[in-house]
């Protein structure tokens, strides 16, 4: 699909969100320049068998107030992007793409702590907030790889909390309404993540490139996120990721790995991953079409 069947279909979707944090500001950072280049954009699928919540009635879960703890991973390099800067600190519409969701998470009743996960150069964009949250505000080492940085922030969430909302600072559009419905699905199951019905064909090939075989579409679903997480289990899933050496790709993967079930959450397509320049018009075409019809 190209960017303009995109825009276009994006458009339709759009027109009742509400995405401008409501600390919008300017930035402007000495010695970083917003130079990209142009890159494919690539979707990412993930087709673990997980248990859908799409329609399951939540009326008796309750997310007490400040009792999730958010661990936001800001620390990646972003090269697909191209931009001598990480992806996450580019400006979108004159505010850094990681603030959008920082914001978001920092206006929810349920969060009492963000601990951003970032190289330490750029904590000042998230420390000069201080005056405008009303969550404490933590930070942590990134490590090699995701699971790395995510342990690392594991270190700072506060004991007492009784849920982990894990977040990539790239997906700056993601809706309040959509992480308070994770949360009460994680909460209920022990752990649940945001995703999509996957919408494209998909279909499995071989080292030689021949179609094995084609996926049922049905069963297929696009990961995002918030993945969260109550921290007792995914303690116990860091114990056994770390002691067999084990890699995954996303968070409830190190759940999955101890046979607890994991939920998914009904979200929405417009929680984009800002990965490429496509991905950043994109972004900035929602967020026009969501001031335009506020």
């Amino acid at each position: 699909m190209g960017l303009l069947q995109l825009n276009l279909a994006l458009s339709s979707s759009t027109s009742s969100l509400s995405l401008f944090p409501d600390n919008h500001q300017t930035f402007s950072r000495t010695g970083h320049k917003n130079q990209f280049f142009g890159l494919t954009r690539r979707a990412r699928l993930a087709t673990s068998r997980i248990r859908c919540s799409a329609k399951v009635d939540n009326g008796s879960v309750v997310v007490k107030d400040k009792s999730v703890s958010v661990i936001l991973l800001a620390g990646g390099r972003g090269k697909r992007m191209g931009a001598n800067m990480p992806k996450q600190y580019l400006p979108l519409l004159g505010q850094p793409i990681a603030l959008y969701s920082f914001y978001t998470f920092s206006r929810m009743v349920e969060v009492k702590e963000i601990v951003v996960v970032c190289d330490p150069s750029y904590s000042d964009i998230f420390e000069e907030t201080k005056e405008k949250i009303n969550v404490d505000l933590k930070f942590s080492l990134p490590g090699k790889e995701r699971q790395d940085s995510v342990y690392s922030g594991l270190q700072e969430v506060d004991f007492n909390s009784e849920l982990v909302c894990i977040h990539d600072s790239a997906r700056p559009l993601v809706l309040s309404k959509d992480v308070q419905k994770v949360l009460m699905d994680a909460l209920r199951v022990g752990a649940a993540v945001l995703g999509v019905p996957a919408k494209a064909t998909i279909k499995e090939a071989n080292s030689e490139s021949f179609v094995v075989r084609t996926l049922d579409r049905k069963t297929l679903w696009e990961m995002q996120t918030p993945q969260v997480i109550k921290p007792d289990l995914l303690k116990k899933g860091f114990e056994l990721v770390n002691r067999e050496g084990l890699e995954v790709t996303d968070d409830v993967s190190i759940v999955e790995h101890l046979k607890h079930p994991v939920y998914i959450t009904e979200g929405s397509y417009t929680n984009i991953k800002v990965t490429t320049p496509d991905d950043l018009l994109i972004a900035e075409r929602i967020l026009n079409l969501s001031s335009e019809s506020s």
